[in-house]
């Protein structure tokens, strides 16, 4: 069904934490302990609907120590390319799926931070929930801020509170007395801190380029992204494949990855949405469009490659030849 080396699990229990969140706890089925992992890890997960594999990835919010099941918590998007709403409407208790192993892009500063900062929009909570729970148990010091349009649509509201009280601070933007997440508060932490962001991706651009503002180093920011980029038009272009000397087109509805998989090209990839690296290659000739959010500008300016998963040919140049 999916990948050789993936794990075989259950749905277990369904839980509403919202009106449009759920929880969904996966048990194992052909083995007792599932794989440890750490803060900010996540897993794809490979769900049948009749011909089709729904491929996601999805942030584990269960405890790292706690390897009898893993937990991911799932927000419906009706605006979503169906997988949300599959799992909201399809999945039950009791059904199987496959998932992969646990992998993180997002990892945590444990040596290099004094302090850690957290700040996350909606279901951007999902990855800081480990990531908390991992520098608790090693006595660390973070704090979390987190928008939410009310405290009834803030997943993890009571367990936060109860949990790390005095580190958590909310924001409602639809409320009676609306407050606002800002990236003001980022002037505010001290020397040594390392922030991270997790929410939607005009989010993390505001956030991340306020840090690059206020003074902090590039390794001291972090962040995460569940959906690509929509910039610019989606043209359908043509690359080689110098290696094999393959000719692959890529229509306006997909992207280059999802064009060289469907040729049987053994691509490399993992977040899809152009913030991990996983599915850089190089470009031999033709120019890029780039419309990731892993390389830095001087990067993009010196350096031969892509990351499939999202850029395209620009307008101009039509044919790319890549190094595959």
């Amino acid at each position: 069904m999916a990948k050789f080396g993936n794990i075989k699990v259950c749905v277990g229990k369904i839980e509403q934490e919202t009106k449009s969140i759920k929880r969904f706890h996966l048990y194992p089925v052909d083995q007792d302990l599932l794989p440890a992992f750490t803060g900010g890890s996540h897993i794809t997960t490979y769900v049948k609907n009749g011909d089709e594999i729904i491929e996601r990835n999805y942030s584990l919010v269960s405890h790292p120590t706690e390897l009898t099941q893993y937990t991911i918590a799932i927000r419906k998007d009706e605006r979503s390319r169906g997988g949300s709403v599959y799992w909201h409407d399809e999945i039950k208790v009791g059904d199987r799926l496959e998932i992969s192993w646990p992998r993180n892009h997002f990892p945590l500063a444990f040596k290099a931070a004094k302090h850690h900062v957290f700040y996350a929009a909606g279901i951007g909570i999902t990855p800081f929930m480990t990531m908390m729970k991992d520098l608790s148990a090693e006595g660390k010091s973070f704090e979390l801020h987190y928008a939410a349009r009310t405290k009834e649509d803030c997943a993890f509201y009571d367990y936060l509170n109860a949990t790390y009280p005095g580190k958590c601070h909310f924001y409602f933007s639809r409320t009676e007395n609306p407050t606002k997440m800002t990236p003001a508060t980022m002037a505010e932490h001290r020397i040594g801190s390392h922030v991270y962001f997790c929410g939607p991706v005009s989010m993390v651009k505001e956030f991340r380029e306020a840090a690059e503002h206020f003074g902090y180093p590039s390794h001291s920011i972090h962040f995460e992204l569940f959906s690509a980029t929509n910039e610019g038009p989606k043209d359908p272009f043509v690359v080689k494949l110098a290696n094999s000397k393959r000719i692959v087109e890529v229509s306006e509805k997909e992207t280059l990855l999802e064009a060289l998989l469907k040729a049987g090209v053994d691509a490399a990839y993992s977040c899809k949405v152009g913030g991990c690296g996983t599915c850089e290659v190089q470009v031999v000739k033709g120019e890029v469009d780039h419309r990731d959010h892993f390389y830095k500008e001087e990067e993009r300016r010196t350096k031969n490659v892509m990351m499939t998963c999202c850029s395209r040919a620009k307008e101009a140049e039509k044919v790319l030849v890549l190094d595959l």
